[in-house]
């Protein structure tokens, strides 16, 4: 009788070992099914980042060609003024003298 209570008790031991493993199986499994989505959120978040770094980065980039867009538009509109003011004050010299000349010569 002890020997069948004996190997009922290996038979039961056995048993649960077998369903041991299987808890830890499944426990594994669902660990490294946990692990893989959090690696996934983590790509995926780093994904978001990246992207809006680098929409950051273009948008900083586009502004800073604007810029410097403005400012050589700027400088060449100073220059065309300056040639302008210039022209003008050559010219201006010159009619104000054939402006004289019309005045004296015809009203005399």
């Amino acid at each position: 009788m002890d020997s069948i209570r004996g190997q009922g008790g290996i038979q039961m031991l056995l048993t649960a070992e077998q369903e041991a493993g299987r808890i830890v199986s499944a426990a594994r499994t669902a660990k490294l099914a946990r692990m893989k989505q959090a690696k996934d959120e983590a790509e995926k978040e780093m994904e978001e980042y990246r992207s809006r770094l680098e929409e950051e980065y273009q948008t900083q980039i586009s502004g800073t060609e604007q810029e410097a867009a403005a400012k050589r538009l700027e400088e060449e509109t100073d220059g065309r003024i300056q040639n302008l003011k210039e022209s003008s004050s050559k010219v201006s010299k010159e009619i104000v003298k054939m402006l004289i000349k019309y005045v004296t010569t015809t009203g005399a």
